[in-house]
């Protein structure tokens, strides 16, 4: 699988299984675009058509990113052999923290499971 195809299926798709590394990592990219973006916003003007501009930015990587950390949750959750529709609980506030704390740290499942032969790979292959 090319490069370009497995950033796409990591940030986007639901199948398949995640490492604990790469959920992690994932989601520290997410949250330091984000962060760049916030800031970025901050610095200029509020009724400026920058601010206006960054300001739309943020909101669609936001928007791009709650998909994002639902579809690496619900690969996560299939690496320790778990149906993804836990990953509803990321849309409660306190508890999205703890959720994301707790996957980080639960290992995976060695070996093949119902959801993919390994971890950082679409079901299937």
């Amino acid at each position: 699988m090319p490069e370009k195809d497995k950033l796409f299926w990591l940030f986007f798709r639901f199948s398949g299984r995640v490492s604990r590394a790469a959920y992690f990592l994932a989601g520290l990219l997410l949250a330091i675009i984000q962060a760049f973006l916030l800031y970025r916003f901050t610095l200029v003007p509020e009724d400026s058509s920058a601010g206006q501009a960054w300001a739309a930015l943020f909101w669609f990587v936001v928007l791009i990113s709650v998909w994002s950390n639902v579809a690496l949750s619900v690969k996560r959750l299939h690496d320790v052999g778990r149906p993804g529709i836990i990953a509803a609980v990321l849309f409660i506030p306190v508890i999205s923290i703890v959720a994301f704390i707790a996957l980080c740290l639960i290992p995976g499942n060695p070996g093949p499971n119902q959801y993919g032969n390994r971890p950082n790979a679409p079901a299937g292959s």
